[in-house]
């Protein structure tokens, strides 16, 4: 069993910046990532990080969002910059461990004016 909090989520200005955090803990964790969910959309993918640190981004957010994991404190991080309007949604992080998917609750982050 895994079990991920997220932390970090609040109200950003557009062209601010916001920092989450996933802690893990339980199993040993190999990928981890976010995903985001706008009222009225489908989940998308937003950023992924290997144990290795291999990332990969969305097309939206590159540039703008940097995805990081510290394996020793079992924690991620994405850093997101430049917020737009546009990345107003609910993020979840998730983590694999032995072929099985793992999400964290869910924080909330507006970017608003």
């Amino acid at each position: 069993q895994v079990q991920l909090v997220e932390s970090g989520g609040g109200l950003a200005q557009p062209g601010g910046s916001l920092r989450l955090s996933c802690a893990a803990s339980g199993n040993i964790i190999s990928d981890m990532g976010w995903h985001r969910q706008a009222p009225g959309k489908e989940r998308e993918l937003v950023a992924t990080i290997s144990r290795s640190g291999i990332t990969n981004y969305a097309d939206s957010v590159k540039g703008r969002f940097t995805i990081s994991r510290d394996n020793a404190k079992n924690t991620m991080y994405l850093q997101m910059n430049s917020l737009k309007p546009g990345d107003t949604a609910v993020y979840y992080c998730y983590a694999k461990s032995f072929f099985r998917t793992y999400w964290g609750q869910g924080t909330q982050v507006t970017v608003s004016s």
